[in-house]
């Protein structure tokens, strides 16, 4: 299984440290599954102009091209002045309108006032699901006082996030075994 972690920010190292727990969980637990991690902070994007995700090169064609292939996407983004990054929008927007049909995607957000969580509500979930993603129901919010320097101090955040990540998996292999239970119905 294919699976491509996303930083969504080239600043600031919260978000990032929150998909380091992810990710070391992943690998942990599912040993098997190749992890991709992608951040923003490393890769030399360019702005969508509207080509097909597979004409771009470089970065943004590596980025693309994991996305498109992965089974299961875990986004880790921050709240900048009460929305999503610009650079995530990018990313959307390098993307086809189905980019995410038949891919679990579940998601992280980290912001420095509770009230944000709306950002997930009204912003990234609508745009996810036009997208054609099967989201995870829930997300895992972590406030800015659940992180000291750069450690999550919150043991109730590790636990959330370990769940999330378990959780995740089960809804991605739930869908695969009921699409290859689908595509096994036919004889051609």
């Amino acid at each position: 299984m294919k699976i491509a972690l996303l930083s969504s920010s080239i600043v600031g190292s919260k978000t990032r440290n929150a998909l380091a727990v992810v990710e070391e969980n992943l690998k942990t637990t599912y040993p098997e599954a190749e992890v991709t991690l992608l951040d923003l902070k490393n890769l030399n994007l360019q702005f969508s102009d509207g080509r097909n995700y597979m004409d771009y090169t470089g970065d943004t064609g590596l980025l693309t091209k994991t996305l498109m292939d992965a089974e299961v996407i875990i986004i880790a983004t921050p709240t900048y002045q009460a929305s999503i990054p610009g650079t995530l929008k990018n990313i959307f927007d390098l993307l086809p309108q189905k980019a995410f049909y038949k891919k679990t995607v579940s998601f992280i957000i980290t912001a420095g006032s509770a009230k944000h969580f709306l950002v997930a509500e009204n912003q990234l979930k609508p745009i996810l699901s036009y997208m054609k993603a099967n989201l995870l129901p829930y997300y895992v919010f972590i406030e800015e006082s659940d992180i000291v320097g750069n450690q999550i101090i919150n043991d109730d955040v590790i636990f959330r996030l370990r769940n999330f990540v378990q959780d995740t998996m089960v809804l991605s292999k739930t869908y695969q075994a009921i699409w290859q239970e689908e595509e096994e119905q036919y004889d051609f």
